[in-house]
């Protein structure tokens, strides 16, 4: 057999330890470490996918549009025009309720010739309302409601065979939202 050739690395001694970086241990890394680390990753990586499912079905949104700021809109209050005829209709079963409400509006600048009342034919109006003929009268009708303490404004021509003067007239048609003595179902229908 034949002998190999020396070279210069025959003659380096033989060391007695350990030899090679694969072999020695990892400086500053032990188990509760490496465990909290993978702890770490495992939670970064559940919530990159939550919030990532969150914006594929739409639940929430990267970049949401700017919405348009909303402006209130004004409530209208109404015009107290003293100079407008009133009929007020008693559509409730309690009576007198019509010359106290007619009363209400002379105190309150209308003149005893402007104001009429009269009951009404049915007894079981719901809401009280104040009704208006022409658009031009709605400001009025609504400044008359609201000297009223409140009641509901609606367009109507039904009152129109009431006013035999001419002139601009609302009607207003109590209802059992102001009786003491209110049936059990309110009748919906327009009261005359």
């Amino acid at each position: 057999m034949s002998q190999p050739n020396r070279d210069r690395f025959d003659d380096v001694p033989r060391s007695s330890g350990r030899v090679g970086a694969h072999r020695a241990e990892a400086p500053g890394m032990n188990g509760w470490i490496v465990l909290l680390w993978s702890f770490v990753a495992a939670l970064v990586l559940i919530i990159a996918g939550i919030f990532g499912a969150l914006v594929v079905m739409d639940r929430i949104s990267l970049f949401p549009e700017a919405q348009p700021s909303a402006t209130p809109t004004p409530e209208e209050t109404g015009v107290v025009d003293t100079a407008v005829s009133v009929m007020i209709l008693n559509g409730t079963p309690d009576e007198g309720l019509d010359e106290r409400m007619r009363d209400t509006l002379i105190n309150n600048g209308w003149t005893a010739d402007k104001v009429f009342a009269t009951p009404s034919d049915t007894q079981d109006f719901a809401a009280t309302t104040v009704y208006y003929v022409a658009d031009e009268d709605e400001l009025a009708a609504i400044g008359l409601a609201r000297v009223l303490g409140g009641a509901a404004v609606q367009q109507s021509d039904f009152y129109v065979s009431l006013n035999d003067t001419g002139a601009t007239q609302l009607t207003v048609v109590i209802g059992l939202d102001r009786s003491t003595s209110a049936p059990e179902t309110p009748d919906e229908t327009p009261a005359s």
